[in-house]
């Protein structure tokens, strides 16, 4: 498979920059397969294609504001830097990616906050743009944690070009997020409403969940034309399926191959 055979070109203008007021109210498109018919419905709809005991299942986990902004000792220049993971809690070390990494090595202290209160010293190069972070920080880790989070702002995906406001903390978001460590949002579970999640129980559709922690992989360029070379970020998950069932969102389904490799036959059966 070759990366020249998915060259398509995305109109600007038809890339929304702000979601629909109501989360169910976006558009959704059918396919169906038998007849390749195109039906042009809006979200909330989905369940008339669904039957009694069909099951969902959602990815959990939940977005924290990992985008930081702040400057660098001595020359005062403006940085930026994306929290990807926390390495050692008792020592508050963080892995990191730098905005311009050319500027930032080992030894550089930055400063974040309008006054300068959290303190980062570079430890590590870990990549052309990624860094490992000690916070000088005097707390206890909750407290530090909060006060980093405060901090920083959503990490909107890079196609919407305007920065984070306040509101996008709980849009992009999905309503059932609740296991921090993802620095991208499942996109499909986003259009989910709490509304439409009940008409689900009253039409005896089932729900389970599992935990992916996207990465910023998802987004990363793809600079080789044979697929099979490319390299993927590698994403912590956790998969646990009772009974047959049906991904509803891109990173649910994207468990499959390691789930089929890591987990017991019977532990999984698909639809």
């Amino acid at each position: 498979m070759k990366l020249s055979e998915f060259n398509t070109k995305m109109p600007e203008e038809l890339i929304a920059s702000y979601p629909v007021p109501v989360r169910d109210e976006s558009r959704l498109m059918v396919l169906h397969k038998r007849s390749n018919q195109i039906e042009h419905r809006v979200f909330k709809e989905i369940l008339e294609y669904f039957n009694p005991h069909d099951m969902f299942v959602f990815n959990d986990t939940q977005v924290f504001p990992a985008k930081l902004f702040g400057n660098k000792e001595k020359t005062g220049a403006r940085i930026e830097v994306f929290l990807l993971r926390e390495l050692n809690p008792n020592n508050k070390l963080w892995d990191v990616l730098v905005e311009p990494a050319r500027k930032i090595r080992i030894g550089n202290k930055l400063y974040f906050g309008l006054d300068d209160s959290m303190v980062a010293e570079v430890i590590d190069n870990t990549t052309s743009r990624g860094r490992t972070l000690r916070f000088l920080y005097d707390g206890d880790h909750d407290t530090f944690k909060k006060d980093l989070y405060n901090l920083g702002n959503t990490p909107l995906p890079y196609y919407i070009q305007r920065a984070a406001e306040p509101e996008d903390a709980e849009r992009y978001q999905t309503i059932f997020a609740s296991k921090e460590g993802a620095v991208v949002a499942p996109a499909a579970g986003l259009h989910f409403s709490r509304e439409l999640m009940r008409r689900m129980e009253i039409r005896d559709i089932d729900r389970d969940f599992i935990t992916m922690h996207i990465s910023l992989g998802s987004y990363r360029d793809i600079d080789v034309e044979d697929l099979s070379k490319h390299r993927m970020d590698s994403e912590e998950m956790d998969v646990s399926w009772p009974r047959r069932s049906t991904p509803c969102v891109t990173t649910a389904t994207r468990c499959v191959p390691s789930a089929r490799r890591f987990c017991a036959p019977s532990r999984l059966a698909w639809a």
